[in-house]
């Protein structure tokens, strides 16, 4: 699977993914960085046939009413430290 990570998203989940045999990008790493508005992330993950990662509500609501992004895990755990956020991938 192709995984795109949003900002508040830590990078070490998309290090993992790649480790567990997926494509996985981070957002800071293409398009304005952090800067990027939203509605440019869900395109280029539309575009490029990413699942895209986020805790952001906005992308939940986008998904469900524009059916952009495509493709959406929506974290809804909080703040929980990035080990057991791994670990819920893995699982």
């Amino acid at each position: 699977m192709k995984f795109l990570c949003d900002v508040h998203i830590p990078y070490s989940l998309s290090k993992h993914l790649e480790e567990l045999g997926h494509e996985s990008i981070h957002v800071n790493f293409i398009l304005a960085k952090w800067h990027t508005k939203d509605s440019k992330i869900a395109e280029y993950a539309d575009h490029h046939d990413y699942v895209l990662i986020s805790k952001d509500m906005d992308f939940k609501n986008s998904h469900l009413i524009k059916n952009s992004p495509r493709k959406l895990i929506r974290i809804e755990r909080g703040n929980i430290p990035n080990k057991k956020l791994l670990e819920l991938f893995t699982d």
